[in-house]
């Protein structure tokens, strides 16, 4: 295959930063129209097909067997809301859902709301953004996005006919969606330039979009703004956030042409999130609190807080919502998800799950008058599972396992192990494997990493990774320091300054795997998506013989040029995570680690890198960059590198398109260890 081997010329540029002049001979990369740089990544993808054409058969024989074990045609639980039962559901042979409802719980799927596959119809990707029914039922306001580039389009069906009026809204972000409550008004949120949602709109249903009205608007780039409804529907809420302070207005969703309230002015390293509680304000902030505390508020005067629920360190609260007559906290604990129930005076239990490290998550429950809760779970060894929590018994029961078949998922064990980082850091890593793959140092094992953002990634289970752990693989999912699985402070020791801890971390999960005789040290691939391919690239880039194989999905790499640019999507709300490098420490710290930066001429771990031409998270040019450069730097390297040129940050859309993608992932990772 190396006669086709694409290589992308090499063109003087400069970059001309303070801290000094950075040559970059692959930056014409950046420019997405021009006809060479679509012409290398066609050649990149010609040759990519080329590759997976030899592994065909491990690819079709994974798909195949991914595709008999899902059931094709199968529908969530229901969920009733004001009258109607609500559900999604899949049919054999069409690669998007369908959402319905009805009047009872057996016949949810006799009124069709919105059938994706109907919308999909003429496009090769689809991706269903807001759904969100009116106070009164009688309308859906939904918006899609039709080329992965995250500019959603939002129009308002009736629920009885099924037509869409002519009120069609372009080019909002999925930053939510808001019905006042005589359903007159609809509150939405738009972008700026750099693709970050900065204004909330209000529209008055059946009249001219331009004649909306802006309420909200933040000039300050590091904000994200949201809109949502409470649960109990009386008020509208604005969230605008940054990775370090936030900052909420309300508005009593039956007058939503009032003024806003401020809850709090934003300050400086405070963050803070609002819930309605009846008379009265829920308010989760790490105010004097690293891992947060619940405080409260009257709605007439939301500025003054009172304790309620005290901060415990290394407890992390992510949740607190509210019903009527309680709450749900969540927290992660010891690097697990625990959900638990907050009573108005303060008293909490907790509700018990399951043994094995698992993730359990608040399901869908649009009422705010309750007697118990939906819930969901998972594990490694787990489906997805919809329950049912009652109040009055403490009790959870089964509402719907999602079914896998022709598998006996006793076979697989998961457990939780610990590994030592360089500075002496314990690490959390969840493994899973057959019951017949021996401990005993023969296994290939594949590393799944992320680490940013405080983002916790919980366990979850995969009809996919079932088809590694019949090979005899031992699967790991690491938890390194910058998630937040292990309190705040677990996410502090890998941001900014501290962010080589994430790589190091990765690097002594794989050590401590292979060193303990789990899996064989020599048949290791390490993977991750976005600021997860960044944990992949700078890993192989700091330790090039630690894997056999590394698999880079959407990765952010070119971390300092793209940190450095504030033109670009989303730069400046993500120096607040990553530092600004056009001045030091962060120019010298950054371009420590940043794969594009730190390719050389050694011999890497085989490489698969994955792009989405309209990702506008982490532009195609951060990958294509550092494939060229990798196969300059070491044509010796197997480099394969996939640009999907109709998709963005998440990949294909329909189900079908992504079972075939994840089943050549996996081929490559298999060829990696042969």
């Amino acid at each position: 295959m190396t006669s086709n081997l694409p290589i992308a010329p090499r063109r003087p540029h400069t970059w001309v930063r303070p801290t000094g002049d950075v040559q970059d001979p692959y930056a014409w990369l950046l420019q997405k129209d021009d006809a060479a740089t679509l012409q290398y990544l066609n050649e990149e993808n010609a040759y990519s097909q080329e590759w997976f054409s030899q592994h065909k058969s491990v690819t079709d024989e994974i798909f195949s067997t991914i595709k008999s074990r899902i059931q094709e045609d199968d529908a969530s639980h229901p969920v009733s809301h004001s009258g109607w039962w609500y559900t999604s559901r899949t049919e054999t042979g069409k690669a998007y859902a369908i959402h319905s409802r009805g009047r009872t719980a057996t016949t949810a799927t006799e009124n069709i709301l919105i059938d994706e596959n109907v919308e999909s119809d003429g496009h090769d990707y689809f991706s269903l953004g807001g759904f969100e029914v009116s106070n009164n039922t009688r309308h859906l306001a939904w918006s899609s996005d039709i080329d992965g580039g995250e500019y959603y389009t939002l129009r308002i069906r009736d629920t009885e006919t099924g037509l869409d009026s002519a009120d069609k809204i372009t080019n909002t972000a999925f930053g939510g969606i808001a019905w006042s409550t005589n359903d007159d008004w609809l509150f939405y949120v738009t972008p700026d330039e750099q693709m970050r949602p900065w204004q909330v709109w209000r529209h008055k249903v059946g009249t001219p979009v331009s004649d909306d009205v802006m309420v909200y608007q933040d000039a300050d780039e590091r904000f994200f703004v949201g809109v949502a409804a409470s649960r109990s529907g009386q008020l509208i809420m604005i969230e605008s956030a940054s990775k370090t302070s936030s900052e909420t207005w309300i508005l009593d969703a039956s007058k939503p042409t009032d003024p806003l309230l401020c809850v709090a002015p934003r300050r400086d390293n405070i963050e803070y999130t609002v819930d309605h509680w009846g008379t009265d304000l829920a308010i989760t902030t790490n105010l004097d609190a690293v891992d947060f505390q619940v405080m409260t508020a009257s709605i007439a005067a939301p500025t003054e807080w009172k304790p309620f629920l005290s901060h415990v360190a290394g407890e992390r609260i992510t949740q607190f919502e509210c019903f009527s007559s309680f709450a749900v906290m969540q927290r992660w604990v010891n690097g697990q998800q625990v959900i638990s129930i907050v009573n108005r005076d303060g008293n909490v239990s907790h509700v018990a799950i399951i043994d094995e490290p698992h993730e359990v998550e608040l399901d869908t429950n649009p009422d705010f008058d309750t007697d118990g809760i939906r819930l969901s779970y998972q594990s490694l060894t787990v489906p997805h599972t919809t329950a049912w929590y009652s109040l009055a018994s403490n009790e959870v029961s089964t509402l719907k396992q999602v079914r896998v078949n022709a598998c006996d998922l006793s076979m697989y064990v998961s457990e939780r192990l610990w590994a030592t980082s360089d500075d002496g850091t314990p690490v959390p890593v969840d493994i899973v494997r057959h019951r017949d793959t021996p401990l005993n140092g023969t296994a290939p094992a594949m590393v799944y990493v992320y680490g940013s953002y405080e983002i916790s990634v919980a366990p979850w289970f995969s009809v996919a990774r079932l088809s590694l752990l019949d090979r005899g693989w031992i699967w790991a999912l690491a938890h390194p320091r910058g998630g937040g699985e292990m309190g705040r402070d677990w996410y502090l020791q890998g941001r900014l300054e501290h962010k080589r801890n994430t790589f190091t971390d990765t690097i002594a999960v794989a050590t401590h795997l292979a060193d303990s005789g789990v899996c064989d040290g020599t048949k290791m691939v390490v993977r991750g998506a976005s600021a997860g391919g960044l944990a992949v690239g700078a890993s192989i880039t700091i330790a090039p013989t630690r894997f056999a194989g590394a698999i880079a999905e959407v990765p952010f790499v070119d971390v300092v040029s793209t940190m450095s640019d504030p033109s670009l999507p989303l730069t400046v709300t993500e120096w607040e995570e990553w530092g600004d490098p056009r001045s030091e420490p962060f120019a010298s710290y950054i371009a420590s680690y940043s794969p594009y930066d730190n390719t050389v001429a050694v011999d890497y771990p085989q490489l698969y890198v994955t792009a989405g031409l309209n990702d506008p998270r982490v532009s195609y040019h951060e990958p294509a960059k550092w494939v060229a450069r990798m196969r300059h730097e070491s044509p010796q390297t197997t480099v394969v590198f996939k640009c999907d040129m109709g998709a963005g940050h998440g990949g294909p859309s329909g189900r079908y398109d992504q079972w075939r993608d994840e089943a050549q992932t996996l081929s490559f990772a298999i060829d990696c260890v042969q």
